[in-house]
This record gives C-alpha cells, structure tokens and sequence, in this order.
C-alpha cells in the first residue's frame, strides 16, 4: 500500500451570498444537478450515503459515479465527505463569512503517492476549480449547465 502523496487540492472563491446560502446550495442534491452533476443524492446526516453522478456530462459526454459518506455537516461553516471507492479522500467545503459575502474554500486530500494517486489529485483539482467557478455563478447569476448536443 502507497503512503498518501503529501499534498491537496485547495480552491478557493468569493461568493456574494450569505454562508448559509451557500451552504444551502452546496449540500442540495438538487442544486448540483443545475449546475454541476446529474443524478446526485446526498443524506446530509453523518455517515450518510451520497453519489456524486455525471451522466454525458461536458463536451467529452462523461458518465462516472462516485460514492461518498458524510463526515461533517455542520450549517453554515462546513461540509465534509468521503468520497471514492478505489482510491478514498476526504473533500471539505469551509465556509467564512467574510468581504460582504463568503470566502468559500474546498479541500481534498488522501490521495496515494502513487501514479494513479498523481493523475486522480490532478484532475480533481481542475474539477474542483470548475465546480467552484459554476457554484459561484450559478448562486450570485442563476446560470445553470446547457449540455452539449450529441
């Protein structure tokens, strides 16, 4: 078994919204599925099952799904989970009030040092920046993902 690779993902953003606003968003199934995921589920309560799910997602037609455990649930400062099935890290979404708004931050680590560790903490964190920049969007704009044509 690889030791952990000694390095996360961090993203951070500003969103002209309230902590529980964001927050809100950030823990709704349905909120993601507007902006980010198709078919998510999310049970809020620790230990909780989620699925994070893409389905013909992005102009590449991307179908995963990942399950996931709450860890934390903690209304408006944070939210935690588990995620993978493979390879098993630990996301944070931390929320401060701060500038009129929310400075979100959302970590990732745990990933192994090793080659597919390396390629999975690299596209997850362009996912992560991706999902921070529609999440910003999609709560101070309304914009919403417009799936390609097939």
């Amino acid at each position: 078994m690889p030791e952990l690779f000694n390095h996360r993902i961090k993203q951070r953003t500003f969103i002209a919204a309230p902590p529980e606003k964001v927050y809100d968003v950030v823990t709704s199934a349905k909120d993601w599925d507007t902006f980010f995921t198709t078919g998510m589920k999310i049970d809020l309560r620790p230990g909780g099952e989620m699925v994070w799910s893409w389905k013909d997602w992005g102009p590449d037609f991307y179908t995963l799904q990942s399950p996931a455990k709450v860890v934390t649930a903690d209304r408006p400062h944070s939210f935690a989970f588990d995620w993978g099935s493979k390879m098993i890290s630990r996301v944070r979404f931390s929320l401060e009030a701060k500038h009129g708004g929310t400075v979100l931050t959302i970590t990732e680590e745990g990933y192994p040092d090793s080659p597919e560790g390396r390629d999975a903490i690299l596209e997850c964190a362009s996912g992560w920046g991706e999902a921070a920049t529609l999440l910003k969007f999609y709560i101070e704009h309304g914009i919403t993902y417009t799936a390609p044509k097939k």
